[in-house]
């Protein structure tokens, strides 16, 4: 009974706790409490004082067989046997636990099945959507397997199943209906069509590309050729217009000289025509001079912002020299006897490359005198004055004093044969920049213009 339960005391057990072996003693242990129960409830004691406990033991395996053996355990308040109870309760439990198998399977089936009818309408819209929602679902695993054991667990992940079954079901219903047309044509057909309009598309914007860059350059080629006939046109309507004019003097509009008698600061030639930009000119001209020191200027070119964009002079005792950007360069001519002479200077703006001629021969030549930089435009030519400013401000002491004639500028750079055949007579060829043209040429401040001796005639004076 209640009251006669023996003291409790530890049997040591050489089983550790934790281990099977060591859970069969309690397990014994619990039994004899409950027997004990029993018996007190049976033979009518009273119930246990507030005092008084229950208190279980833990025993050996062999102590339990040697001396103390288990009376049987009956369930407090029961009809039946406690072995029957207990029975019974373990029959039960087996019956959920297969109850729960069948559910599980079914489930399983009802969800195969429904996987079947998705993959089936996924197929047909030409998506494989089935394999995204089982990564979705159980990450690439079948899930089943792995269902928590609580009923309701299981119960609310398979609702959840469903629900995202259906929601997925009623999305390609939906899809299918709005888009019957297109979704009529094999998957296939639609990416092949789509590339066959992609590639036409392209050779289209190729096609109209290639024709607008066509269109360009011919437009731009057309444009340069129209400009170049049309200049070419504008100067021979001009050296026409020049021939034509009748009104010189002389026997031939080319055949004259300026005479320049006196060193002052008012007599001088003007060309009329000014020059465009230059990457290389030739300059020729016949004159003659006896001065002293010096001959003075020759010719002189000015621009705004440069006086002395190109000079020809030769003042005091200095050399002849020629003036580029007021850049300076000395030539080894000897012009000073009073005699006629042919002179030619040839420069060009790569590298400053320049060269003297004197009576057809060269006699000197030279380089970087204003390199790259290009003869300016719009600017004005004077005979015999050296300019310091645009057409002005005259020096008397640079002037030149003596005869000129036959000067002409080409915008390029004569051959040595060329100008041998000017010099020697053998050759009358204009200049395609500024031609010597009575016309072209005005005199001020006392300079006279008068018929020139022959090409022949001067050649002799030599």
């Amino acid at each position: 009974g209640a009251a006669s339960a023996p003291v409790p005391r530890r049997v040591p057990s050489e089983t550790s706790p934790r281990s099977p072996a060591g859970m069969l003693p309690v397990v014994t242990g619990l039994l004899l409490a409950v027997a004990a129960g029993a018996r007190g409830s049976e033979s009518g004691t009273q119930e246990s004082p507030p005092g008084s406990r229950f208190v279980c033991t833990s025993l050996p395996l062999e102590a339990t067989s040697a001396g103390c053996p288990l009376p049987p355990v009956p369930m407090q308040g029961a009809a039946l046997p406690p072995e029957e109870e207990l029975k019974a309760t373990v029959l039960q439990l087996r019956e959920t636990v297969l109850q729960q198998k069948e559910t599980i399977g079914s489930q399983r089936e009802a969800i195969r099945e429904l996987t079947g009818k998705l993959s089936r309408c996924e197929s047909a819209d030409g998506k494989s959507a089935t394999g995204t929602w089982r990564n979705e679902l159980g990450k690439g695993k079948d899930t089943m397997g792995d269902l928590p054991r609580d009923p309701a667990q299981v119960i609310d992940q398979l609702s959840r199943t469903m629900q995202t079954l259906k929601d997925r079901l009623e999305s390609l219903e939906h899809q299918l209906r709005a888009n019957v047309s297109y979704a009529a044509l094999p998957n296939d057909l639609r990416e092949m069509l789509q590339r066959r309009l992609g590639d036409l598309e392209r050779q289209l914007l190729s096609k109209v590309a290639e024709l607008e860059d066509e269109k360009s350059l011919l437009h731009n080629e057309t444009s340069a050729h129209r400009q170049k006939t049309e200049t070419a046109l504008n100067a021979l309507l001009e050296r026409v217009s020049e021939l034509e004019k009748g009104n010189s003097a002389f026997k031939s509009p080319d055949e004259f000289k300026v005479s320049l008698p006196l060193r002052t600061n008012y007599l001088y030639g003007k060309i009329k025509k000014t020059l465009p930009e230059l990457y290389a000119f030739t300059v020729c001209l016949w004159l003659r001079s006896s001065a002293s020191p010096g001959i003075g200027t020759p010719f002189s070119y000015a621009v705004p912002g440069q006086a002395n964009e190109i000079v020809l002079i030769e003042w005091g005792n200095n050399p002849i020299e020629l003036l580029i950007n007021d850049k300076v360069a000395q030539l080894p001519l000897f012009i000073s006897d009073g005699k006629w002479h042919h002179v030619c200077i040839t420069w060009t703006t790569r590298d400053g490359m320049w060269e003297a001629f004197q009576d057809g021969e060269k006699l000197g030549t030279g380089e970087n005198l204003a390199p790259w930089h290009p003869i300016k435009p719009g600017g004005v030519l004077i005979l015999g004055q050296e300019q310091d400013t645009v057409g002005g401000r005259f020096d008397a002491t640079q002037a030149f004093v003596g005869e000129m004639s036959q000067f002409n500028i080409w915008d390029r750079v004569l051959k040595a044969e060329d100008i041998m055949n000017i010099a020697n007579c053998s050759t009358n060829m204009p200049g395609n920049i500024i031609p010597w043209v009575d016309n072209n040429v005005d005199v001020f401040g006392g300079a006279t213009k008068w018929p020139v001796e022959t090409c022949e005639e001067r050649l002799l004076d030599l």
